[in-house]
């Protein structure tokens, strides 16, 4: 419950504006989706504390102050004059989730899927059936889902950019959702490899969407999201583009057994860096992965996707291999009809599935720990987001992107150790409390930012919009939109 500390009297959470922004672009959908809460000065009491911050570490019971949306102080018995109390002692805090690859555009289809028609089948079939409203609700129930789950930022690695009106319909999902993010600009499903993408648009992007006016108060940056060297004429051609411009930059590496991106061929051509994201990775070898040390490159891991796309297999020995090499591995869903929105389940499959293998290559690697599956779900996403300095630990001058998980809850309680709970017990349906940006957008269980009935509503409009103009066999049993 709040209550209020030092003089300041007892007063109810307080909401500003609503969170629809006024759109700078063209696109503007109908509805509001919420309200936007104002940046308190809050007192977190009492919390049991997993912080990632390596000179904090976990604490059995700590306060956090926060105020104007950055973490103050943190350690046991602090006062904060003025301050709400949030009491936090039947919980236990930890840093916002980050998230490194997510295709939001499509967050809508998550059940397009079945049997026999799975994600590329589907995902084929509707690429071109989706209008720009449909992209606005489907990021932002995307968006929302994720605050409601904990992870407060997410890299939306937009693939199927059909015009600048769809990059105006996700980005003012972005403005409504107040969700920290990168936008990562990229290419229309089907565009013909020899095509660079739309950097004319990027540009009107940069200018309309992250200029002076922008709507995002720093929440939101502008990357892009390549095809790699397989058509190597486009890409250097779009690396060229890209430099010009300073954008970090998100690449699929493969899950099958060979791949036309290899890292220690990226750095020859003196591209990979710490701006440089690649995915997956699974058909990578050594020198993939010292190049990747050398030069400070990310990955993002997808447990679910390599597990279900990834033809490559040994998933788990790629995972301990860049471990053992010092790589910095972050965790991610790919799509939502490839993984549940849930990095407390990411964390759990990867750390069940990281241990080495008899009579394997991996037999003498270390197995993943729960400290390792925490730091890839939270600051070794923000490094790969290069957001280390802003998120993804509970450190004194961060922003305030903050969960709370119930710890009296039957799936958790009692509790003994922090990180084997907070990996192995916790789910989505534990989480109380979420700050984003010093916001509180969740408050005992409910989302307080925004009118999630309203959302799910507008995303099941939309998912039978897409459905009918897609056809065969995602027709609707009836012509009617589902009603909630």
């Amino acid at each position: 419950m709040l209550a209020a500390a030092g003089a300041a009297a007892i007063a109810p959470l307080a909401f500003g504006a609503p969170a629809a922004a006024s759109s700078p672009g063209p696109h503007a959908p109908s509805g509001k989706p919420g309200r936007r809460p104002e940046r308190g000065h809050y007192l977190i009491k009492g919390a049991a504390l997993v912080s990632v911050d390596p000179a904090i570490g976990n604490q059995a019971k700590a306060d956090i102050e926060v105020c104007d949306g950055r973490i103050v102080q943190v350690g046991p018995n602090l006062k904060a004059r003025g301050a709400r109390v949030i009491d936090a002692s039947k919980m236990i805090a930890m840093p916002g989730f980050v998230e490194t690859h997510y295709h939001m555009w499509s967050a809508l289809g998550r059940n397009f899927v079945s049997t026999g028609f799975e994600y590329f089948a589907a995902k084929s079939a509707t690429v071109a059936a989706y209008q720009p409203d449909d992209f606005y609700h489907s990021v932002l129930l995307g968006l929302v889902e994720c605050a409601s789950a904990g992870i407060t930022t997410v890299n939306n690695w937009s693939h199927n950019v059909r015009g600048p009106e769809y990059a105006d319909a996700e980005l003012h999902a972005h403005a409504d959702g107040l969700v920290r993010a990168r936008y990562s600009y990229g290419h229309r499903d089907g565009q013909p490899a020899t095509q660079p993408i739309d950097f004319a648009d990027i540009d009107r992007v940069a200018a309309t969407w992250f200029g002076k006016k922008s709507p995002f108060d720093g929440l939101v940056h502008l990357g892009v999201n390549l095809r790699g060297p397989g058509q190597l004429p486009t890409f250097l051609t779009e690396m060229a583009e890209v430099s010009k411009r300073k954008l970090p930059i998100s690449v699929h590496s493969g899950q099958g057994p060979t791949t036309a991106v290899h890292a220690a061929d990226l750095e020859k051509m003196g591209f990979l860096g710490p701006d440089f994201l690649l995915c997956h990775a699974l058909p990578f070898d050594e020198a993939d992965r010292q190049a990747m040390v050398r030069t400070n490159a990310p990955v993002s891991f997808s447990v679910h996707s390599e597990l279900r796309l990834g033809t490559a297999g040994g998933f788990h020995g790629q995972l301990l291999r860049m471990l053992a090499a010092g790589v910095t591995v972050s965790l991610s869903f790919d799509a939502s009809s490839l993984a549940p929105i849930n990095m407390f389940e990411s964390m759990n499959v990867a750390w069940n599935l990281g241990i080495p293998w008899v009579g394997s290559d991996t037999a003498e690697l270390p197995p993943v720990v729960f400290r390792q599956a925490i730091e890839m779900a939270t600051i070794n996403g923000a490094k790969a987001l290069g957001l280390q300095a802003v998120t993804g630990s509970i450190t004194p001058g961060k922003r305030a992107d903050i969960v709370l998980i119930r710890a009296d809850d039957l799936n958790i309680a009692p509790i003994g150790d922090l990180e084997s709970t907070v990996v192995r017990s916790a789910t989505p349906a534990n989480i109380d409390t979420v700050l984003i940006d010093g916001r509180i957008v969740k408050r005992n269980r409910e989302m307080v930012s925004h009118d999630a009935g309203t959302i799910v509503r507008n995303a099941a409009a939309a998912a039978h919009a897409v459905r009918t103009r897609a056809g065969g066999v995602l027709t609707p049993a009836s012509p009617t939109p589902p009603r909630f």
